[in-house]
């Protein structure tokens, strides 16, 4: 008996939605295990035999639905609750209605509709197949509303920089205060001169990395060594350079073949901004006074100045955060004064992409307005926003590119890092997410595995570099834009903030020369074969007890097998049919062999299979 209340699907949502001009993408979900196969039932709503000037009613004296046809749908993924069904379908004329046929082992029909879930005879020709006022619509694929993220995204590798941290090539303009480079851990409000000049110096050794995209926290005016207070948002800080530093980067950059994205904190703004000391000097007076979230003066509840800053605190601020007022972007004034800075780093640096700073806290209309703006400078800048959670609400191709897509972070390092998922959970988790949104947007999305905001992925795998190679090599197998957190490359290790924002070593005999080598081969496999970076991915073995995976990546040109062994322990997998016995090209090691039935991993061991 197949559940009917586990079967889910919506229209223009991860489940409906335009691939391209062309071509729709379709889901269905249902509970796992109960259904066999599934068939689409879709066609264009006014092509009837008869009549049909309302057809995709039944109005209109319609009669005998000749535009149907069925598709069989494959099965995409399996969780741990849900199977989930996929089909590709091209609309003669751009519209669509649609619904799904599903059956079981036991030969139990259902026809799944948008008003119900109901039981048929056949799936050829019952009276219910042509009833569509039943059938979910896809009214008409507009192209300006298909979801379209700039295309060079797909194919980068994102390196980040701190820039206080990463290089001081300018020792004349560090803050009066800075430490000697490197020589002790950093505290919340330590500075060491890291500077613009610094990252110049070095596009060489980030080049040879195989990178091509860098991501900058902020380099705008700001009180701490983050730069996330932001005093002035159209200009440089003066402790990391000035704007002719800074084209100097963009020029330089670009030569290499590397985009260069700066982050954007528009949620709130620094409190020596000379908005907010407005506001403090002159108070309900003050021409700034609703830029911000004010709900009472004085501002500070002196009575409660011992308590949690949340009691204390008469505005709205970032996290409780005194010295980060909470700006009113449905301010008209504050709303101008925002987009200015986003077109300004654009129009005159020609800068390639935008991270948003904690851009859930802020309105969708600032957002659908900061793209349109934007775009209409460059068409092919990329909007990547800070989301922590499921973030289908602002990947409607009218706000964001993509998010940071930190639930498959979360998968990667509960499987790899903290052991807090076997392989059964780590594969549902991972097409969880993978079936939460449109492939167009998870082509685009930016993959991570740690940040500024985070323990290094070194302490996060308990100091196993093994481990955390294993966690590299599937972050790279997987579709989107993978980013390594500077440093992450020699084995630098750092906790939570502060320690994760240690000094970037640059004496060579210090660096994790195999970790290096590990990145740089990673990064030229995901240059190499595109299958690598193609959206599905088939699992073939998990093996809970063993700690071990096999999964492939196939399209057009490739065909790849990876298998990883997260275990301090050799592992021995029976090999699925389709290698068991062949040639095939170990392409991390560059060489042919044959594989036997079997396949032994040593102890976090891995392997990357071509199969030609």
């Amino acid at each position: 008996m197949i559940t009917k209340a586990a079967i889910y699907h919506r229209s223009h949502s991860s489940y409906s939605y335009a691939y391209d001009k062309e071509t729709l993408h379709l889901r269905i979900r249902s509970a796992k295990g109960e259904v066999d196969n599934v068939t689409l039932r879709i066609g264009d709503p006014f092509d009837w035999s008869k009549g049909g000037g309302g057809g995709n009613l039944n109005a209109g004296n319609a009669d005998g639905w000749i535009g149907a046809e069925n598709m069989v749908m494959e099965k995409e993924c399996e969780t741990e609750l849900f199977d989930y069904w996929f089909c590709e379908a091209r609309p003669q004329f751009y519209r669509a209605r649609y619904a799904f046929i599903l059956e079981s082992e036991d030969n139990e029909l259902l026809l799944a509709g948008e008003k119900q879930i109901i039981a048929i005879d056949n799936r050829d020709n019952d009276p219910l197949l042509s009833q569509l006022s039943n059938f979910y619509g896809f009214p008409y694929i507009n192209p300006a509303d298909v979801f379209n993220a700039p295309s060079w995204v797909k194919d980068t590798t994102w390196y980040q920089i701190f820039p206080e941290r990463f290089a001081n090539g300018n020792p004349a303009i560090s803050p009066k205060n800075a430490l000697p480079w490197g020589s002790k851990d950093p505290t919340v409000n330590s500075f060491f001169g890291g500077d613009i000049q610094g990252v110049i110096d070095h596009l060489d050794y980030i080049q040879d990395l195989g990178i091509t995209g860098i991501y900058f926290t902020p380099i705008t005016e700001g009180e701490s060594n983050h730069k996330y207070d932001t005093t002035d948002y159209l200009k440089v800080d003066p402790a990391f350079g000035d704007e002719e530093t800074v084209k100097t980067l963009i020029t330089e950059a670009h030569k290499r073949g590397i985009k260069v994205m700066f982050d954007a904190v528009f949620n709130h703004i620094g409190a020596s901004s000379i908005q907010w000391q407005d506001v403090l000097k002159n108070g309900k007076n003050s021409k700034y006074v609703d830029w911000f979230y004010i709900e009472q003066f004085p501002l500070i509840n002196e009575s409660k100045r011992d308590s949690h800053s949340k009691e204390m605190l008469n505005y709205r601020a970032f996290a409780f955060a005194k010295n980060m007022p909470k700006l009113n972007t449905e301010n008209p004034e504050v709303m101008e004064y925002l987009l200015e800075a986003g077109r300004y780093w654009v129009r005159n640096f020609d800068i390639d992409a935008w991270r948003l700073d904690v851009a859930n806290e802020v309105d969708q209309r600032f957002w659908r307005r900061f793209r349109d703006e934007l775009k209409a400078i460059k068409p092919e800048l990329y909007i990547l926003g800070e989301v922590w959670h499921d973030s289908m609400n602002w990947l409607g191709g009218d706000q964001f590119d993509a998010v940071m897509n930190y639930p498959l972070t979360d998968a990667i390092l509960g499987f790899f890092a903290t052991d807090t998922l076997n392989a059964e959970q780590f594969k549902s988790a991972v097409n969880e997410i993978n079936v939460s949104y449109p492939i167009n947007v998870s082509e685009a999305s930016f993959l991570l595995l740690d940040s500024h905001d985070t323990s290094r992925i070194l302490d996060q795998c308990g100091a196993n570099k093994d481990k955390a190679k294993l966690a590299y090599l599937f972050q790279f197998t997987q579709t989107g834009s993978p980013c390594i957190y500077y440093g992450g490359e020699i084995g630098l290790e750092g906790g939570e903030d502060p320690l994760n924002r240690k000094c970037m070593i640059w004496d060579e005999s210090k660096h994790d020369l195999n970790m290096k080598q590990h990145i740089k081969k990673i990064i030229t496999l995901r240059k190499t074969y595109s299958a690598l970076r193609a959206h599905k991915i088939e699992w073939l073995v998990t093996d809970n007890t063993q700690k071990s995976v096999i999964y492939q990546k196939q399209n057009n040109a490739d065909n790849i097998f990876i298998a990883i062994n997260n275990n301090d322990k050799p592992s021995i997998m029976k090999l699925p049919v389709a290698l068991s016995g062949r040639t095939v090209i170990d392409i991390y090691n560059e060489k042919t062999c044959q594989l036997a039935e079997t396949l032994t991993l040593p102890a976090f061991g891995f392997a990357l299979y071509n199969l030609p």
